[in-house]
Parts: structure tokens; C-alpha cells; sequence
């Protein structure tokens, strides 16, 4: 359910130093602004962090479910250890930004970013936006397991074809004979094909 989602908002300290700036105290509105719209929308706001160097491990020791990031001008820097943050857990991240130069869209959805949205910041907008983006999440999630299935599955045919290969030529044997050895060799060691051929061949690049 999108209510039990534990998101982190990366975002800028809210307090301003100096009242009289006004940049920062745009800025500083506009992500307040957020965070009580992610609120009103029943999401569970768990942190909020500021993108710098102990990222990683502040998002680590929270284990969100979905990371939002709050920038303006520096949204570049942001994603940058936003990305090295979750590179080896992926996380869907979903950018709410004012910065109008958009040429680094493409570099941002290729490392993971879900939803890039400018100037987007209507409460009733924030739901659909972390729904959608949870939804391409995942949807990509499945398309990568199922290439490296694939993937995996192309190995490991090889890996058969191989040591099918081997016996073949080292004990005259035909294809089919030589599959079926390998078959019974598996179902007499409790082992998947493709394993007890990989133990074949590992043994055989000891003894050549």
C-alpha cells in the first residue's frame, strides 16, 4: 500500500541564515512545502537528509522505500549522491525541482531517477507523481530480473553444451548419450544440470 511507503526526502537545511535572502528562503518554503504535502497524502516521512557525503550511509541504516529529492539550481549535485547512495540497492527516486535546464534529464533517468518534475509541487500532484514512479520502478525491476534470468539461463546452457562437448569427444559417446550421462550424473548427486556440469568442467581444466 502507498501509505506504508517509508520515503526520505533529500533535500537543503530549512533554516536560513539570513532572513534577507530571499533565494534561500524561497528555496527553504518550497521544500517545506513538500514535506507537508507528502503528509497530507498519508505517506510515512521517515527523514530528512542533505546530499552530501554521508549519504550513503543514512540510507542505508533507514532502508526507504522511495527517495525524494528536493533541489533547485544544484539539482545535478544532488542526484549525484543520491545515485552513489543507492547504486547498490536500487531505490526509486522520484525529483521535484525548479531548475528549468533540463539537458541532464536524460543522465538522470538513466541513473534512476523514476519521475523528473519541474515546478510540481501542488499537494493533489504529489500522490499520482510517487504512485507513477513506484510503478515504473517496479515495472523496470521486473524487465531486469528478467533479462539477468535469461541471461543466466544463456550461461548456463553453454556451460551444458560444453561439457556435453567434452564427453562427446573424450568417450566417443553421441549427443544424446552424452546428455544422458550428464543427466543421471546430476540426478545421482541431487545437483542442477547445469552445476554438475560446471563441477565437470572445473575438474578437467585441473587435470589438462
Amino acid at each position: 500500500m502507498t501509505e506504508a511507503l517509508r520515503i526520505v526526502v533529500v533535500a537543503p537545511d530549512l533554516d536560513v541564515a539570513d532572513p534577507g535572502d530571499e533565494h534561500a528562503v524561497r528555496l527553504a518554503g518550497r521544500s517545506r512545502a513538500l514535506r507537508i504535502g507528502l503528509l497530507e497524502n498519508g505517506f510515512n516521512l521517515v527523514a530528512t537528509l542533505p546530499a552530501d557525503v554521508f549519504l550513503s550511509e543514512r540510507i542505508a541504516q533507514l532502508q526507504p522505500d522511495l527517495i525524494v529529492v528536493d533541489a533547485e539550481s544544484d539539482a545535478r549535485d544532488a542526484l549525484e549522491y543520491v545515485v552513489l547512495a543507492t547504486r547498490d540497492a536500487r531505490r526509486p527516486i522520484v525529483l521535484f525541482t525548479n531548475d528549468e535546464d533540463t539537458s541532464h534529464v536524460k543522465d538522470a533517468v538513466a541513473a534512476g531517477v523514476c519521475a523528473y518534475v519541474v515546478a510540481g509541487l501542488a499537494p493533489q500532484r504529489i500522490r499520482p507523481i510517487l504512485d507513477v514512479a513506484l510503478a515504473r520502478f517496479r515495472h523496470e525491476q521486473a524487465l531486469r530480473a528478467e533479462l539477468a534470468g535469461a541471461r543466466a539461463e544463456l550461461r548456463e546452457r553453454k556451460i551444458i553444451e560444453r561439457a556435453k562437448g567434452l564427453l562427446m569427444q573424450r568417450q566417443g559417446l553421441s549427443e544424446q548419450e552424452a546428455y544422458a550421462k550428464l543427466r543421471k550424473a546430476a540426478m545421482d548427486k541431487s545437483l542442477r544440470l547445469a552445476e554438475l556440469a560446471q563441477r565437470m568442467l572445473d575438474a578437467l581444466d585441473l587435470l589438462d
